[in-house]
């Protein structure tokens, strides 16, 4: 029986990306395998974003290789708020920020967020082994606040926790929209002056960190850059590009 459909010519480039490309068709159609690839990818992006963060577990797993750890909230009281208030997935709950407040110690060079952000998969997957990736790359003398594990969580909610701890920069590990090919992807977001209003141009982003994209040593590599640069610099944003692969070229030059 002669094969109902027709392959496209570009079918071996997709040995080399999980993008959605060269589908083929069945008549005027995409082929049923392709539909039902398609409704299974769009289910795994749906249960992405729903899904609730297991912070008791990266709790766990987080103090079980050394790091602080403390846990927040924003405003948003559950899935449905977050996803319709994205201003409430941006503050703190107030109880919450008052017993970051309480916690706080003398200033600190750098905190560190963890937040499920849009896919609490990326977030439960990736931000250990990143961090584990990070940990050797930072200054020894960095003076960092505990890790903060952040539930409904959008991206400036680590500017109010940096500007708690006084930390002179934040960062946070976030779980980034989810894709078709990409239910987990981890995105990093980079603030100097962490502090209520400020805004995305006053920031740098490392996208896509998962081993399918950007690998964890190479996501480390370019934060560590980033943290360095900004600190010595005191600036992110449009103004800090990212000129972390000439740091690379350099150290191969002087080996």
């Amino acid at each position: 029986m002669a094969d109902p459909v027709t392959h496209s010519p570009w079918a071996d480039w997709r040995s080399a990306t999980p993008a959605r490309l060269a589908l083929g068709r069945a008549g005027a159609g995409m082929p049923t395998d392709e539909i039902l690839r398609f409704g299974w990818a769009h289910a795994m992006a749906r249960d992405a974003i729903h899904a609730a963060l297991d912070a008791d577990a990266l709790e766990a797993a987080l103090r079980g290789e050394g790091w602080e750890v403390l846990r927040a909230r924003s405003r948003a009281t559950d899935r449905t708020a977050y996803l319709r208030r994205p201003d409430l997935g941006r503050q703190l709950d107030d109880d919450d920020a008052q017993a970051l407040r309480a916690r706080a110690g003398p200033p600190v060079d750098l905190s560190l967020v963890i937040g499920d952000g849009l896919s609490s998969l990326a977030a439960t997957r990736h931000a250990l082994p990143l961090l584990s990736a990070l940990r050797p790359q930072l200054p020894a003398a960095l003076r960092l606040a505990p890790i903060v594990i952040a539930t409904q969580a959008r991206v400036a909610l680590a500017d109010e926790v940096g500007e708690a701890f006084g930390a002179r920069m934040a960062v946070i590990l976030i779980g980034e929209r989810p894709g078709l090919s990409s239910p987990d992807s981890l995105g990093l977001y980079i603030t100097h002056a962490p502090r209520r209003g400020r805004h995305d141009a006053e920031r740098n982003c490392i996208s896509n960190v998962r081993p399918e994209g950007l690998s964890y040593e190479a996501a480390a590599f370019k934060l560590a850059w980033f943290v360095r640069e900004a600190l010595r610099r005191g600036l992110t944003g449009v103004a800090l590009k990212d000129e972390s692969a000439s740091a690379v070229l350099g150290s191969e030059d002087s080996t």
